[in-house]
């Protein structure tokens, strides 16, 4: 199924919350209070710091994100891409349409056009690090790391809270370059991952909500970057 990217969606790349501000957070309440109205949303990854499944005490550093997200889900179409920071996620939101790093790029239409949607972090990446995510993207891994989740957990986020994640990325346009090589048989590319938020050509490097503070809306049937 092509799914079909409407007027007025808004795609959130990169929050990093909450080591990287509440924007992520006051953004999912504006939208429960109706106060900003979409008709689709797109969570583009790394939208939490740290946020994985088949683990609860993870789950107790976002506590009141997650419960907006799904009570949002009920009634709002939501896509999630999963990113580098956030994986293993349906079961926390079983009523949002979530995306493993492997079914992506998700193919979609915005009108006439063709467009794929990926978090980032799927090409031009090396063996290393696509083995170290098979291997972390896995119930099996995360379930025998429980009997020390707490120190590990806690150690990680301690690190993850100073990490200074915003940066201009020298030689971007050839990375995209090469990553485009993946995707000759669309018009337009959506990533995050990067935190550039930049135009190159048809691929669109969206915003980091931590870094920019801004997201991307669908408007006239274009993508433009604006803060909310």
């Amino acid at each position: 199924m092509i799914y079909e990217i409407k007027e007025n969606a808004i795609f959130i790349a990169d929050s990093h919350y909450p080591h990287h501000g509440d924007a992520f957070l006051e953004l999912l309440h504006k939208l429960e209070r109706q106060e900003i109205q979409t008709s689709q949303l797109f969570l583009m990854g790394d939208n939490f710091d740290l946020l994985f499944g088949h683990n609860d005490y993870i789950q107790t550093f976002a506590t009141e994100a997650i419960a907006l997200l799904q009570k949002l889900s009920q009634t709002l179409e939501i896509h999630y891409f999963e990113g580098n920071h956030d994986f293993c996620l349906q079961e926390i939101f079983p009523d949002i349409k979530v995306y493993s790093r492997d079914e992506q790029p998700v193919r979609f239409k915005l009108g006439h056009k063709k467009v794929a949607i990926s978090h980032g972090d799927k090409y031009v990446t090396g063996f290393g690090y696509d083995l170290y995510c098979k291997i972390l993207r896995n119930k099996t891994t995360l379930t025998l790391l429980k009997p020390f989740e707490k120190s590990i957990i806690d150690d990680r986020m301690k690190k993850l809270s100073s990490k200074h994640i915003c940066h201009t990325f020298h030689g971007f346009e050839k990375r995209v370059a090469s990553i485009l090589q993946n995707y000759s048989d669309v018009d337009l590319v959506i990533e995050g991952h990067f935190h550039q938020s930049k135009v190159v050509g048809k691929y669109i490097s969206l915003p980091s909500q931590a870094c920019q503070g801004m997201v991307a809306v669908v408007e006239e049937g274009e993508v433009v970057f604006k803060t909310l």
